[in-house]
């Protein structure tokens, strides 16, 4: 890198992160990391939870699930994307760092979450990674390696 390309990453940080969140606790110490990334930058963020259209797998299960089953389903599904933001928000309060939250409805969270950082602008893309690998990896996939493949915008990967 020459010198003047390293003058330009230091006059150009990054401004808006974003932070997508599942809940679980890598994502939590991803989102602690994010918040002292950000206080350092004077960055803003915003925080992320993807939500599932359907908050279980309903293959197999036939009529067995009732419409007041679903209901409470979407609503507990609901409870904890709230839990999941406020969380995060406190995280951003406590450090100073401005933030706000987003709740996406979507089946695919890697594009729910290059959608999202490109509507609003973000910058930067600061999300866990659960590092599966070898037949895991290839089954489930990784939505990490989606968003790398598609974000328009970089991605730092927390692990």
């Amino acid at each position: 890198m020459s010198r003047q390309e390293a003058d330009a990453l230091v006059v150009m940080p990054y401004s808006h992160l974003l932070v997508p969140s599942d809940g679980s606790d890598l994502s939590r110490r991803a989102i602690d990391h994010a918040v002292s990334l950000a206080a350092a930058l004077g960055a803003r963020i915003t925080f992320l939870n993807v939500q599932a259209i359907t908050p279980i797998p309903l293959v197999g299960l036939g009529e067995k699930l009732d419409v007041q089953t679903m209901e409470l389903l979407i609503a507990a599904s609901h409870r904890e994307s709230d839990r999941i933001l406020e969380e995060a928000s406190v995280a951003a309060a406590s450090a100073g760092v401005s933030a706000q939250c987003e709740r996406v409805p979507g089946d695919m969270p890697h594009r729910a979450i290059v959608d999202t950082a490109q509507r609003l602008g973000c910058d930067l893309i600061l999300m866990a990674s659960h590092g599966r690998r070898g037949l895991s990896g290839l089954l489930i996939g990784s939505e990490t390696q989606r968003v790398l493949a598609l974000a328009h915008c970089p991605v730092l990967v927390f692990r």
